[in-house]
């Protein structure tokens, strides 16, 4: 059984919007509700303890920016690097200001702003550029929803903090129902994505198998998935072994020769799947089936990133700070957009083959599983954390 750390992480999921201490996370909130069976929750969490701010330029928002993570991982500050590539974010609802608060926050940064252009014209566009289709690659967009709204502005400002000359496409599902949101993956794909995030996650069921392959297959593209924000336990499409599980943890700077540190995050999801196949790659001897995560980025709401989101929601906007896994996996996204190698890649198998490239996580925990590395951040292999955070590209 889960102790009672875990145990209160699930309570809390069930009641949608509630502040907690659940987890590590101190005065702050999921924005989606718990998902019902088939259904899929954004995994983004709202630091209440930072105030919004103005958007103008001068302001300086609290939380990492870009120059900050690129440190933290070690990234090229090129202005090259990612050009002609295409990040998909893959979110549910419609997010109406994207276009306009990403620019916001590449002006914050001086970082150049995207152009428009269509979901027809993106992946032959060498000027990075914004375009956004509904699921079926149109432009019906489905309905407005607060929370979802943050989190599309959350994973775009990751992408541009990460890969500022990525193009990045918007493809937004009609409801959070996970086979609306694979749908919205298989035409991220379709319309030319080199790499595809997946900020979201729903409870394992007996069909994930065939949704995987239906919706996550997708060779010589790179898929990443949250591994959840409830503290040990496995969620689906991050379970599926054709996609970079994402774990997150709390990064800080330090005076070391990095200058930075890293422990699992206590919210992070982990653990042995009940229903996906171990790929070759995952050698690990304690978990028979696909483990959770592969690897990991800053997911601590405590040490969150700055985002600008204009949509009022339970009276917030402006700049706040958001943590979750739903930080990391556009950050890991990113980054393979960033080193320009998917269409050479086998799903996550790149990562494990190249641990040098990675920096090793070791302390933390996410919740109690007999005291094994499903879910404490040990040496090596690990659940939360997976093999480590990045240390530049050469990884991906």
């Amino acid at each position: 059984m889960r102790n009672l750390l875990a145990l209160l992480a699930s309570l809390t999921l069930a009641m949608s919007l509630t502040a907690t201490a659940v987890g590590g996370i101190h005065s702050a909130h999921r924005v989606c509700d718990r998902p019902t069976a088939g259904q899929a929750a954004c995994e983004a969490w709202l630091n209440d303890a930072v105030t919004s701010m103005s958007a103008t330029p001068a302001a300086t928002p609290s939380g990492y920016g870009p120059s900050d993570l690129r440190s933290a991982y070690n990234l090229t500050t090129s202005t090259s690097a990612g050009a002609g590539q295409t990040i998909a974010i893959v979110d549910a609802y419609d997010d109406p200001t994207a276009f306009a608060d990403v620019n916001v926050y590449r002006a914050q940064y001086g970082i150049p702003a995207l152009a428009s252009c269509t979901p027809s014209t993106i992946r032959s566009s060498t000027t990075a550029c914004f375009a956004k289709s509904d699921q079926s690659g149109g432009v019906r967009y489905p309905r407005a929803n607060g929370g979802w709204a943050q989190e599309v502005s959350l994973d775009l400002d990751m992408a541009s903090a990460i890969c500022p000359q990525c193009n990045v496409l918007l493809v937004e599902a009609g409801s959070a129902s996970l086979a609306n949101l694979g749908t919205a993956v298989n035409t991220a794909v379709k319309l030319g994505a080199n790499a595809v995030s997946n900020s979201y996650g729903g409870s394992e069921s007996a069909s994930e198998a065939r949704s995987e392959s239906t919706y996550y297959n997708h060779p010589g593209v790179a898929i990443t998935a949250s591994s959840g924000d409830g503290g040990y336990g496995v969620e689906f499409p991050a379970a599926s072994r054709y996609v970079t599980a994402v774990g997150g943890t709390s990064l800080s700077k330090a005076g070391n020769s990095r200058g930075w540190s890293e422990t699992a995050w206590s919210g992070a999801g982990s653990g042995c799947s009940g229903h996906i196949t171990k790929p070759s790659w995952q050698t690990d001897s304690g978990c028979a089936n696909r483990t959770v995560a592969d690897v990991s980025a800053v997911a601590d709401p405590n040490t969150g990133v700055a985002v600008y989101d204009s949509t009022s929601y339970q009276g917030r906007k402006g700049w706040l700070v958001f943590g979750g896994t739903s930080v990391a996996s556009p950050i890991i996204g990113s980054i393979y957009a960033l080193a320009g190698n998917a269409s050479s890649l086998t799903y996550a198998s790149s990562i494990y083959n190249h641990t040098g490239a990675l920096y090793d996580v070791v302390g933390g925990s996410n919740g109690s599983c007999g005291g094994t590395y499903l879910c404490a951040a040990v040496s090596g292999y690990d659940g939360p954390t997976g093999l480590g955070t990045p240390n530049g590209t050469g990884a991906f």
